[in-house]
């Protein structure tokens, strides 16, 4: 027996479904972009220049979004991709500044604790939260996963 080639409905219905995950992807994103910066701007997080970086790609993430939905070509794709891996990286740099923005806080209240007492304080500070962070690397990969599943960048 020959092997039947894929009949051109089920290959429609893979597409659509694709195409749903895609859009919810895409609320997912954009909730998150809108509750994070509320967030951040609630608890002032724009004392410091360092600060002003996840507000900016917040932004710069809404209108690269805003651009998609508009234009849906591979600049705005392109666009997408460069924003997000900046979140992604920024998730990273985040975890850094939390980190050693605790420690510093820590060492001020006791400049002769060990190593590993300092590393204990700091997973357990709340202020700042080491974690926090770990939200831009969260939408980072939800707008990489939007991008690279778009049915018109996989055909390239």
């Amino acid at each position: 027996m020959d092997a039947q080639p894929p009949q051109a409905g089920a290959e429609s219905i893979g597409a659509d479904r694709i195409e749903l995950l895609r859009r919810w992807i895409l609320v997912i994103l954009v909730l998150g972009l809108l509750g994070t910066v509320t967030e951040l701007v609630l608890l002032e997080h724009y004392e410091q220049p360092l600060q002003f970086v996840p507000l900016v790609l917040i932004v710069a993430a809404v209108g690269a979004l805003w651009w998609e939905l508009r234009r849906r070509d591979g600049a705005s794709r392109r666009a997408i991709q460069i924003v997000m891996v900046l979140f992604v990286l920024a998730g990273f740099v985040g975890f850094a500044a939390h980190f050693y923005g605790s420690a510093e806080y820590q060492l001020e209240l006791d400049p002769d604790m060990s190593n590993w007492e300092l590393l204990e304080k700091v997973l357990r500070a709340k202020a700042p939260p080491l974690l926090a962070p770990g939200m831009m690397l969260q939408l980072g990969l939800l707008g990489l996963a939007y991008v690279f599943s778009d049915s018109r960048f996989r055909r390239r």
